[in-house]
């Protein structure tokens, strides 16, 4: 079965040689793309779609999420609001309301969330685990996860929970954890920080993870300067996510080694820290992804709309960049080739916008602009 998307007044490819096509269409034959031209040389196909002058782009890959989990952190966040600095052991507020849950009760809160994900465009998606700490509770997280994604994160070594020390959990999180997490995921993470885990320590999770197939990725200089990004660049990390406090010789690493910038705006609105400087790693080389961070804590956001309206105002990025980071930039996150473009060949997930061109996105903050998502 084909499909003819007409009339489509801005169309964003990220073809290399022509990656914003105007007065275009697209073919798409079994969930991939067929042809993409100008509308006047548009092949038949068996439907026709005609959105009358509307963008359509690539539908948003967003790399980092935290959806299994139950409960919500309100209170933190209205503290917060009124002057109380955050700090990331709300995390163990979620935990324990994570583990009171049902099965049914988590899948049904993933649901919820990868619905709204997808009214505001999010075709791919990566969850991690992290709200559970225990070996059965991480596994059950995982395997929820996977019913709904391929981008499944371990994420066990999120913080040490009490009643046992760093190198007491690392040693359950690289044994029983890891054996019962590995066959439900495809990304091993570490929470690099003060108040979490060191360098020592997350090297050690993220090696054992890797030893059993898993691809390493780090929250890394989130809360402050620290050691996660130059570890992301030692040990090949597909992404260090956060970036906040960036050092020249950071930006150097992130920039030589390949790894992706993440960064996370929607957790910087939420807890009042300042704003990564996307405009200091696009300038030195640096692929950059927007992700949502989607949890109940630093950052409750389902919206890449959002996120992406942030990135323009306050972290230094035009409109046009800050879209590519959303969708091609999370797409190399994940180190997917076939998603977060629309060139030929790439899986046909896509947006079609209620504007004429896709900087109404950040030009037009907190409007539903999604006319329609296909495929995802």
């Amino acid at each position: 079965m084909s499909l003819l998307i007409t009339g489509i007044g801005e169309l964003v490819t990220w073809e290399e040689d022509q990656p914003v096509r105007r007065v275009a269409a697209l073919v798409a034959e079994d969930g991939m793309v067929a042809w993409v031209g100008p509308a006047s040389a548009a092949p038949p196909a068996d439907e026709a779609l005609d959105v009358a002058g509307a963008a359509v782009i690539p539908g948003f890959v967003d790399a980092h999420t935290h959806l299994v989990f139950a409960g919500d952190r309100v209170e933190e966040f209205s503290a917060r609001m009124a002057g109380t600095p955050y700090a990331a052991g709300g995390i163990r507020t979620t935990v324990a309301a994570t583990r009171a849950a049902s099965d049914a009760e988590l899948d049904a809160n993933v649901r919820r969330l990868l619905a709204e994900l997808r009214r505001s465009g999010t075709t791919t998606v990566e969850i991690k685990s992290g709200y559970g700490l225990s070996v059965a509770d991480e596994e059950r997280s995982l395997r929820i996860a996977r019913a709904h994604t391929s981008e499944t994160t371990f994420l066990g070594a999120h913080v040490v929970p009490p009643g046992t020390t760093v190198d007491e959990y690392v040693a359950l999180v690289t044994g029983p954890m890891l054996d019962a997490c590995a066959p439900h995921a495809r990304w091993v993470d570490v929470f690099c920080e003060d108040g979490a885990f060191g360098a020592d320590a997350a090297r050690t999770v993220l090696a054992a993870g890797a030893a059993r197939g898993l691809l390493p990725r780090i929250h890394a200089n989130q809360l402050g300067p620290g050691p996660g990004v130059q570890l992301a660049a030692e040990l090949g990390a597909a992404a260090a996510d956060h970036c906040s406090h960036l050092t020249d010789a950071d930006i150097d690493a992130l920039a030589s080694s390949g790894v992706v910038a993440g960064l996370l705006p929607g957790a910087e609105f939420s807890t009042r820290q300042p704003y990564p400087d996307a405009r200091r790693l696009l300038d030195a080389g640096v692929t950059v992804a927007l992700a949502t961070d989607c949890n109940p804590g630093s950052s409750y956001t389902t919206s890449m709309p959002f996120c992406l309206a942030l990135a323009v105002r306050e972290m230094g990025m035009t409109p046009l960049e800050a879209l590519r980071a959303a969708t091609l930039g999370g797409a190399a996150s994940l180190r997917r080739s076939d998603v977060g473009h629309l060139a030929v060949g790439a899986r046909a997930d896509l947006v079609v916008l209620a504007a004429p061109t896709a900087a109404h996105l950040a030009y037009r903050p907190g409007v539903d602009l999604v006319a329609r998502v296909v495929g995802g």
